[in-house]
């Protein structure tokens, strides 16, 4: 598999939630390691120590998801739009980029629109308000809409490559493209 160039876009988008990622990984571990070892040591813990990990750990998964898209390392089956001429192939490459990008930016204006009713709810012990998880799952909700509309236009611009031959009596390989 060949690697793709990254345009400003993307690299910040992956430097992002790179950061995200390794931040809440470390915080989470190290707030879960400090609890353990003083509920060992003093049989007590920090009252606050379970909450903030429950309001990192969505920030880690959104974060991961959004670096799983920009590799392109979701599952996708693609034998039906292989079976199809090219000229077919990157019009339904190009319509299907075009509605997963349709449907992330519904998703984020529907949580964008409820921000301000959970943001009066409140996490029990440090008050966090619920609008930061939901913020979290939004600006997701954008990075990927954004992705798929990169990848939309990748697949517009893409040559057009010949179909391989495959050797007599061998398996085809299947793989997922990165547009």
């Amino acid at each position: 598999m060949h690697e793709v160039q990254r345009n400003a876009l993307e690299r910040a988008i992956v430097a992002v939630c790179s950061f995200v990622l390794w931040l809440t990984s470390g915080v989470i571990f190290a707030i879960l390691t400090a609890n353990t070892v003083l509920r060992y040591a003093s049989g007590s813990s920090l009252q606050w120590a379970n909450e903030l990990p429950e309001l990192l750990f969505p920030w880690l998964v959104m974060a991961g998801v959004v670096l799983a898209a920009e590799r392109g390392a979701h599952i996708a089956t693609v034998f039906l739009v292989e079976a199809v001429p090219q000229a077919a192939r990157r019009v339904i490459c190009v319509a299907g980029w075009l509605t997963v990008a349709g449907l992330y930016a519904t998703l984020a204006w529907a949580t964008w629109a409820m921000l301000e009713i959970v943001h009066d709810e409140k996490s029990p012990i440090l008050q966090v308000p619920g609008s930061v998880t939901y913020g979290c799952v939004m600006g997701g909700m954008v990075m990927l809409a954004l992705l798929a509309l990169q990848s939309a236009w990748r697949a517009w611009c893409a040559s057009p490559a010949p179909a391989p031959t495959p050797e007599p009596g061998s398996v085809p390989e299947i793989q997922a493209p990165h547009w």
